[in-house]
């Protein structure tokens, strides 16, 4: 990136990975304009560049996924509250981690949400190689919960509804490869017959505009991502991609899930 370049008209977003994985022709044709510079520095041109830019990250990659009107509803095969406290995990894959894991951060009943890789072998479990796409893994969040205050079936209904997009095959909003790709690694047989059971209740409804292509893979293997990974969307609230991608997603757990919703994110310690 050009450092003699002026860009704090963007509002004090951060140019992060966000530029490297604009995956719209719109998306590509105004970053490219930006970068070359061949528009006027004038505050009101410098204006509509960002609301456009804005606009292409937006409403391209956060378009509305569920049919319009259409309610995702919650599972209708659940496991109970369990009657005394314990610990119970699961490992869900929906994209950049970073959202998957500031949702689950978000909701009451998870003990903790660590950002990693699933899926691949230990020795590939590393940022640089995963983003590759050819190692297997699928950048995951482990989920941690106390069954006695959230069932695993909520669990699944966030997921479903604002952690991710199902119907997206390995690529999620505006990231591309395998190592996006929708999975629900499971660690129980109560977990695979819970989510069998929600995908086929969920396409039988045509909830969604397209099939869901969710992956259910037995958990074997969780590779805690990087330090810099965890608790990214808290750490960096002014990423360009946080605003955009992420933020939306807890706002939207807020407003769909009232009761589930607790305001101070639950981070996981950093070494």
């Amino acid at each position: 990136m050009d450092q003699q370049r002026d860009y704090s008209w963007l509002g004090g977003f951060e140019l992060d990975e966000t530029f490297c994985n604009l995956s719209t022709p719109i998306q590509w044709t105004l970053v490219s304009v930006l970068m070359e510079g061949s528009m006027s520095n004038s505050s009101w041109t410098n204006g509509l560049i960002a609301v456009a830019l804005s606009a292409a990250i937006v409403v391209f990659p956060l378009a509305a996924r569920a049919k319009k009107g259409t309610e995702i509803p919650a599972p209708a095969i659940d496991a109970a509250l369990a009657q005394t406290s314990g610990q119970e995990s699961v490992v869900f894959a929906g994209g950049c981690f970073w959202g998957i894991q500031a949702v689950f951060q978000h909701v009451n009943g998870v003990i903790s949400a660590t950002s990693g890789y699933s899926g691949g072998e230990a020795k590939t479990a590393d940022y640089e190689v995963v983003s590759t796409g050819q190692t297997g893994h699928a950048e995951s969040v482990k989920v941690v919960f106390d069954p006695s205050q959230i069932t695993y079936g909520q669990l699944l209904h966030v997921f479903f509804s604002v952690a991710h997009d199902p119907t997206e095959l390995n690529r999620q909003g505006p990231d591309e490869g395998t190592q996006y790709r929708s999975v629900v690694f499971y660690t129980s047989p109560d977990q695979l017959r819970i989510t069998k059971a929600y995908i086929e209740q969920l396409n039988a409804a045509h909830v969604f505009k397209h099939e869901i292509v969710t992956q259910l893979v037995p958990m074997k293997e969780f590779y805690p991502a990087e330090a810099y990974h965890q608790n990214y969307a808290t750490v960096h609230p002014d990423s360009m991609y946080i605003r955009f991608n992420d933020a939306p997603k807890v706002e939207n757990l807020k407003k769909d899930f009232p009761q589930m919703y607790r305001e101070s994110p639950n981070l996981v310690a950093v070494k």
